[in-house]
């Protein structure tokens, strides 16, 4: 069993002026949880040591890479990363995204530093590798645990600034769970995808519409030289008219691709309402409707998808069709 660590609470500790940051020495208190060689034998990799808002695109894909890596080794049966929960969803995605390995990817994390009264991270680690470790746990993709809850990828989502159950999956409730030592699992997701890549496009904007929104947000992107846009409109997917012109303009006239999902934790866009501004409307102007749950979930597809191609058919398809029960690996 592999542990990758790279930071975040689990890797922190409190001050003397009572304010916490990172420990000085890295992850290391992690091979000192006990119990963890009674499940499996551990390597621990320090991938980095950094709070969660520091991770960035090319951050993740080295990980993913590092992960890929790692499962391709015989005598390992899963890896465990650690990571701070601001981005973990982001990061869980994009690995979900381009691990292409059946072998378990398990992420989790703490909302309790190491000195804090009733810290969280030891017990999440220890639930995580026995998740890894399990038969069961292949084929799910990479999943995070934390609160002795399994969660899926791309449906998880950090909903509490500091509570200990944090994670949760609206709409859609956890994959499973760990119960002391025997892990259980549910369910299994069934509109997973799977890409090898070589690149992604890190220049992937995500831009939130709001009650008299004009666009002009959305027109400057070009000259920030953002190649893309994720849009979180409202409902079903529906924006005000002047965003939809905005959002036309940059489909139309500049070739950049524009993905539209909702800010609603749950549900679907669709082509429902075809008044200005609405998401039938939207999709005759070009623009893509994003089956993703969150917008931040979507803007890690769409980098991942602009590694490879630019073709809004492509993307089109990619974004909208659903997958069903069909589990599909694109070699790009």
């Amino acid at each position: 069993m592999v542990i990758v660590a790279c930071g975040g609470t689990i890797a922190m500790v409190k001050a003397p002026d009572g304010k916490v940051v990172p420990f000085a020495q890295g992850n290391a208190m992690i091979d000192e949880i006990q119990g963890l060689s009674e499940i499996a034998e551990i390597e621990i990799v320090e991938f980095s040591n950094v709070p969660s808002p520091y991770m960035t695109p090319k951050m993740m894909f080295d990980l993913s890479r590092l992960v890929n890596e790692k499962l391709q080794e015989e005598d390992v049966a899963g890896v465990v990363v650690t990571h701070g929960t601001d981005t973990l969803e982001e990061t869980a995605y994009f690995l979900d995204l381009t691990v292409v390995s059946e072998k378990p990817v398990v992420m989790t994390a703490s909302m309790r530093n190491i000195n804090e009264l009733g810290t969280d991270g030891p017990r999440n680690v220890l639930s995580s590798v026995r998740v890894a470790a399990s038969p069961t746990a292949k084929g799910h993709g990479t999943m995070v645990l934390l609160n002795d809850e399994i969660h899926a990828a791309r449906e998880v989502t950090k909903t509490y600034t500091s509570n200990v159950a944090t994670f949760e999956s609206p709409g859609y409730g956890p994959l499973g769970i760990v119960d002391e030592d025997t892990v259980i699992f549910f369910r299994k997701s069934l509109v997973r995808r799977s890409y090898e890549i070589d690149s992604i496009e890190e220049r992937v904007a995500l831009i939130k519409t709001f009650t008299g929104d004009n666009g002009e947000i959305l027109r400057l992107l070009p000259a920030l030289e953002y190649r893309a846009v994720v849009v979180e409109g409202f409902g079903r997917g529906n924006v005000p008219p002047p965003v939809a012109d905005a959002m036309e303009y940059l489909v139309n006239s500049l070739g950049m691709p524009v993905i539209l999902v909702s800010r609603c934790p749950k549900g679907r866009v669709l082509d429902v309402y075809a008044y200005r501004g609405g998401g039938a409307d939207l999709k005759k102007r070009g623009v893509i409707l994003g089956q993703e749950v969150s917008g931040q979930k979507a803007r890690i597809k769409l980098m991942v998808l602009l590694g490879w191609t630019e073709d809004r058919e492509v993307l089109r398809k990619e974004f909208e069709v659903p997958m069903g029960q069909r589990r599909v690996i694109y070699d790009f």
